[in-house]
């Protein structure tokens, strides 16, 4: 039972800690009216707030081998608290930069510390643990952008007021259901930071062979969305709500794709959601209209979302005690850089006049002679399973 708590406890803190990277997007045009900066200028406090989450990853990584898992958690949301106070107390824009990359940073040491903690508390159900948690974590996605709507009723600093409030509260019952809980002793093991990544090579590449270029194309894919529906001929807000059906089926994505995690083969499961999303981007590509746009917004944010508690219970039911937190970090590490070039790159080539449809169509079949590769290279029994 005590477990229990603790894992609802850590479902609230994913909610908010995602929320806090996802709540400047909306805000970015009130931030441009308050401190009469540009787009740009604009733009670089949502980067601040992922790089932010992207920084702390291996130092999070070496700290579990020195820490128990739980108190680095509780660090996560100390940060995010005092962070979020930070953001909503700016009067400058570098005050309100340092306050979004610091919310970032509690992110960061989040993921990697509470993903590891979560397979070890329930061992035999990672992939359903995995699902349920990232669900949390997804639904932040999904109400951002109404949650800013009704704070701006009053202020837009209330919207990070109350993630401030909602991080000290969940916080602080983490912390009392931690204590009351016999935590795990798995990771105990786990001491070498750099002698336990180098040990998992293997493993973490093919992970990321498998799901980096996916990741990679998805981050250009979603950041450019609605632009990208509005070339098909959709309206504004038309085009938001391909964005919001995108994410909302992301929520029940996480959900199946675990519990499918828990009962497939981790490589050919990866590999086929994977393959999917490449001809389900493909076919996105290659029609028009509304009807058909909804129902393929529906799939691709279904697919591409049950990729993410796939990926970490293979990581994290595979990797040994001994490894378990070290190798995690690097992975989620590198992985989370790869995601965030993706925007970039899209960006660059579509700057250069190609087409939406030619540039995402261009990116579906790359993806897909990739995994036609992997699949011979799995067949052949050449990647660690």
């Amino acid at each position: 039972m005590a477990r229990a708590r603790l894992f609802v406890s850590l479902c609230g803190l994913v909610f908010l800690v995602n929320l806090a990277r996802i709540i400047f997007a909306p805000l970015l045009d009130v931030f441009i009216a308050e401190f009469a900066i540009g787009e740009a200028t604009a733009g670089l406090i949502v980067t601040l707030a992922w790089i932010g989450s992207a920084s702390p990853r291996l130092p999070t990584g070496w700290l579990l081998t020195k820490v128990p898992r739980h108190r680095v958690v509780i660090g996560s949301g100390l940060i995010l608290t005092a962070s979020s106070g930070i953001a909503a107390t700016a009067t400058t824009v570098r005050h309100l930069m340092g306050g979004a990359f610091l919310m970032g940073i509690a992110s960061g040491v989040y993921f990697v510390s509470a993903n590891p903690l979560l397979s070890e508390l329930y061992p035999m159900r990672v992939g359903r643990v995995m699902g349920i948690h990232g669900a949390s974590n997804q639904i932040a996605a999904v109400i951002a952008a109404p949650f800013v709507v009704l704070a701006l009723f009053v202020d837009w600093r209330l919207s990070l007021w109350a993630i401030a409030a909602g991080a000290a509260l969940v916080t602080a019952y983490t912390w009392l259901t931690a204590r009351k809980t016999s935590m795990p002793q798995a990771g105990l093991g786990d001491r070498d930071f750099i002698a336990g990544a180098l040990s998992e090579w293997r493993l973490i590449v093919t992970a990321l062979l498998i799901v980096g270029a996916a990741s990679f194309v998805w981050q250009g894919v979603f950041n450019f969305y609605e632009l990208y529906m509005q070339s098909k001929g959709l309206s504004d807000r038309a085009a938001g709500m391909m964005l919001t059906i995108v994410f909302a089926a992301g929520i029940p994505a996480f959900y199946f794709g675990g519990d499918l995690a828990d009962r497939l083969p981790y490589v050919p499961y990866l590999l086929g959601i994977v393959g999917t999303f490449s001809a389900t981007l493909l076919a996105l590509t290659l029609v028009d209209g509304l009807v058909a746009l909804t129902l393929l917004s529906g799939i691709v944010g279904f697919v591409i979302h049950a990729l993410f508690p796939a990926t970490d219970t293979y990581l994290l039911d595979t990797l040994p005690d001994s490894t378990r937190g070290s190798a995690y970090a690097v992975f989620s590490s590198v992985w989370m850089l790869t995601q965030a070039l993706g925007s970039f790159a899209i960006g660059l080539v579509l700057e250069r006049g190609h087409a939406y449809d030619g540039v995402f169509g261009s990116a579906a079949l790359l993806l897909g002679g990739t995994i036609a590769v992997l699949v011979l290279l799995e067949r052949s029994g050449r990647l660690p399973s």
